[in-house]
Parts: structure tokens; C-alpha cells; sequence
């Protein structure tokens, strides 16, 4: 059952324009604008691509994580789809593990995306695969449990509201185009402890300089995946 459900979440993604839009095209279109055109400055060596590629990895981990899956699941719930699917012999917790396989198999489709296309324009990764995996990891839990919480406590059309909002935003102030650098250092510390800021930073600092292990970015995202799935746990509704 729980193989069926991920496999039917996913293909219905998959057929939805406006995901695909949200989740393939604007990541992909960003990666070629900024490599291709002079429009921001970046930091570190390397070409462009090289500050871009990372910073757009976890754009993508965002998109489908959080923004995605919290308006696919916000309208889920309103038109009752969740509650009818709650008292199917399909248990609750596996319906959230499918949605979660669901991010992953598209998340993977991303990153093969993107990287085969940053590899094209010239990218050239380095640094430990445990790392980017960790972070792609803790960072995948931490955006699920917002985008969770979001559906669960707010009505599907503030959700569709508000998740575009932040992803705007996050996208603009999170370090993925613009590097956080050329912000003043009051809003720059604060900006540092958000999650797609820890996600892009740590992986640019293993695939573009080669660093170890970011432990400190790992630790932000760890903490937030833990108080977004609790309270995700916590305070989501079903009906």
C-alpha cells in the first residue's frame, strides 16, 4: 500500500503543470539566466555556475519540499481528500510517508536535472558526497515539516498565499542567487539561520571550495527539522 501511494503521489505531481512549473522549469531557468548574463555579482572562485549550482540544488529542495507539497496538501485537505484517505485501510503515518517518497523520487529527478545542466555549463563539483547527501537530507526533513505544518494549520488558499510568498522571498534572501554577503551584517546574521541560507551555504561550501563536512549548517537544519515536524505532528488537522 505504502508503494502504491508514493507511486500514485508521485505520478500525479508529475502531470500537475503548475508543480512541474514551480519544481523543473524556474530552477532550471535560473541556473542558465544567471550562469549565461552578468546580472549579480557572486562570491568564490570558480565560474559562475560554480556559485549558482548549489544555491539552485537547494532552491529545488525548497520548491518541492515546502512550497509544493504545502499547496498540494493544503487543497487535499480542504477538499476533503485527506480525511476520506485517513479512514482507508491506508494508515495515516503511511499517507505522510508517501508524500515524503514523493519529495524524494522528485527531488532526485531534480538534482540529476540540474546537475547535468550545471555540468554542461561548465560546473565543476568537488568535495564529500556524504556531506551534499546529509545536507540534501536534513534539509528535504526541514522544509516537509514547515510545508506540512503550513497545510495543516492554515486554509488552502492562505497556504497557496503564503508558500509563494516565502518562496519568493527565501529565494531573494536566502542565499541562493545572491550571496549573503552583500547584505548589511545585522540583517546578514539573521538571514545566516534560516533554512534554505544553511542549505545553500553548505552545500556551496562543499561542491564550490571543497570543505568538509559544514557541520554548523547541518546543525541549523537539524534543529529545524525537528521543531517543524513536531509541531507538523503536533498541530496539523486532518478535516
Amino acid at each position: 500500500m505504502l508503494l502504491a501511494q508514493t507511486a500514485f503521489e508521485t505520478r500525479m505531481l508529475l502531470r500537475n503543470g503548475e508543480q512541474l512549473l514551480l519544481t523543473v522549469v524556474i530552477p532550471t531557468v535560473l541556473l542558465v539566466l544567471f550562469s549565461a548574463v552578468d546580472i549579480v555579482a557572486v562570491d568564490g572562485p570558480g565560474k559562475r555556475v560554480d556559485f549558482l549550482a548549489p544555491g539552485l540544488l537547494a532552491l529545488a529542495v525548497m520548491s518541492t519540499a515546502f512550497t509544493g507539497q504545502a499547496i498540494a496538501t493544503g487543497f487535499e485537505r480542504r477538499y476533503g481528500v485527506l480525511k476520506r484517505l485517513g479512514a482507508s485501510p491506508l494508515p495515516r503515518w503511511a499517507l505522510l510517508t508517501a508524500k515524503t517518497g514523493c519529495v524524494l523520487v522528485t527531488e532526485a529527478l531534480q538534482v540529476a536535472l540540474l546537475s547535468a545542466i550545471a555540468l554542461a555549463l561548465g560546473w565543476s563539483p568537488h568535495g564529500d558526497p556524504f556531506g551534499v547527501l546529509a545536507l540534501l537530507v536534513l534539509g528535504t526533513a526541514a522544509f516537509s515539516g514547515l510545508g506540512l505544518l503550513m497545510a495543516g494549520t492554515l486554509r488552502a488558499e492562505a497556504t497557496l498565499a503564503a508558500a509563494n510568498l516565502v518562496f519568493i522571498l527565501l529565494l531573494l534572501a536566502g542565499g541562493v542567487v545572491v550571496p549573503l554577503s552583500k547584505f548589511p551584517a545585522a540583517v546578514q546574521s539573521v538571514l545566516e539561520l534560516l533554512p534554505i541560507a544553511a542549505l545553500s551555504d553548505g552545500l556551496r561550501s562543499v561542491l564550490q571550495t571543497g570543505a568538509g563536512v559544514p557541520w554548523a549548517d547541518l546543525g541549523i537544519l537539524g534543529g529545524w527539522a525537528v521543531v517543524a515536524l513536531a509541531a507538523a505532528a503536533r498541530f496539523f488537522r486532518w478535516e
